[in-house]
């Protein structure tokens, strides 16, 4: 909650939020308010009048952060630190030359209590978080996309609600390959048994869930693997990309693509994969699909109709079809105005940022204020299918 006391009755102000990231570079917002009749200033209630949102935005100093270098992607790479935000109040709706006051609000990724373990069993990559208390708690294992490495802030926010959750690396991490010529199967199973052997984890089924090249695996575990009780595809397709993925027998092949399709923005320079993938209703594709049907698992879809990465809402609506028509119930939800990358709430939106497996700037897409809305809605949905489920 920000509030400001102390100010005159009506008086004009401008409030600011500064972070500078673990790389060094300043993200920034600022809206414009006037303070009550009392000279107190409440963001959960006082309209901002401007700047770099307007309207009642309790956590707009947050979700509208942006970097003056472009094409910066906020993320955080440590968890075991704070971000940390100056939050400044200036006179006027100026020049922001008169400081009134400041504070620092220090924004953990990590609860009280919640222990960090790094994991290096057999050929695991992984980070498992554990929240305080003898549990048993639910487990997840949690998956990012094909940008790689290992991606902990999410997993560890879900660890700080009541999860345990092993973050799982998969490529371009230590000597994972950064483009695998395959993905075995054999290696998210042997995530899903180092889970379940925790003492801490109940054993009613592990969770999953992924982001686009992530969300994909999410449901092939969900589908060949044992106890996967609930998956969520954020942003992702019911069939395989990219890589072939082999398991017990068989080798699903990745759906059929052109990089000559990608379009290169003159302006920018952005590369927009949107319309890379073959036709996906096209049956000369669909040895490539996820049978997701013979899963026993609860599943929950998310996608932004914003998406400029990937026809996800399309790919997952084709997904959702056809559980329906094996008479599964399924649980689906698009936003309109997001983007591709749907992160923890009041992370801001990256429309565009460097891919670190393809060195190439990438267009994710999103709008400012919808995707905002998007991010906590999901946040939400996400913790409740699987405290349902799980």
């Amino acid at each position: 909650q920000i509030c400001v006391a102390g100010l005159l009755p009506q008086q004009a102000v401008t409030v600011r939020a500064s972070l500078v990231d673990e790389s060094g570079f300043l993200f920034q917002a600022h809206a414009r308010y006037r303070a009550g009749g009392g000279g107190e200033l409440d963001l959960s209630r006082s309209p901002a009048l401007g700047g770099s949102y307007s309207g009642v935005e309790p956590m707009g100093l947050l979700w509208s952060l942006q970097s003056k270098a472009p094409y910066k992607r906020l993320a955080k790479r440590n968890v075991l630190t704070p971000f940390c935000v100056d939050l400044e109040v200036f006179e006027g709706h100026g020049d922001m030359s008169r400081l009134l006051g400041k504070c620092t609000n220090e924004r953990w990724f990590l609860g009280e209590g919640v222990k960090r373990i790094s994991v290096r069993e057999g050929r695991l990559k992984a980070t498992l978080f554990l929240p305080p208390g003898p549990g048993p708690f639910p487990g997840l294992i949690d998956l990012y996309g094909s940008g790689g490495g290992l991606v902990e802030y999410r997993a560890s926010l879900l660890a700080s609600r009541g999860f345990v959750t092993l973050a799982l690396a998969y490529m371009a991490f230590e000597d994972l390959p950064a483009m695998p010529e395959i993905l075995e199967l054999g290696y998210f199973e042997e995530a899903v048994n180092f889970l379940r052997k925790q003492q801490q984890v109940k054993d009613t089924g592990i969770g999953v869930l992924g982001l686009s090249k992530g969300a994909d695996l999410a449901l092939s575990m969900a589908t060949f693997l044992p106890g996967i009780k609930a998956a969520v595809s954020i942003s992702g397709s019911g069939f395989n990309s990219f890589f072939p993925l082999r398991g017990d027998g068989f080798t699903l092949p990745p759906h059929p693509y052109d990089l000559s399709r990608a379009k290169i923005s003159d302006e920018s320079g952005l590369v927009d994969f949107s319309d890379i993938l073959d036709d996906h209703r096209d049956p000369a594709t669909w040895d490539c699909r996820i049978p997701v049907e013979r899963s026993l698992a609860k599943l929950l879809f998310l996608s932004g109709l914003d998406d400029r990465n990937w026809k996800s809402d399309l790919y997952c609506q084709d997904a959702v079809q056809r559980l329906q028509r094996h008479g599964r119930e399924v649980e689906f939800f698009s936003y309109s105005g997001a983007g591709h990358l749907l992160e923890p709430p009041y992370l801001p939106l990256c429309q565009a940022s460097i891919h670190r497996a393809l060195g190439m700037f990438v267009y994710w897409g999103g709008q400012w204020k919808e995707h905002a809305k998007a991010q906590e809605d999901a946040w939400c949905r996400i913790q409740a299918f699987f405290w349902q489920h799980l």
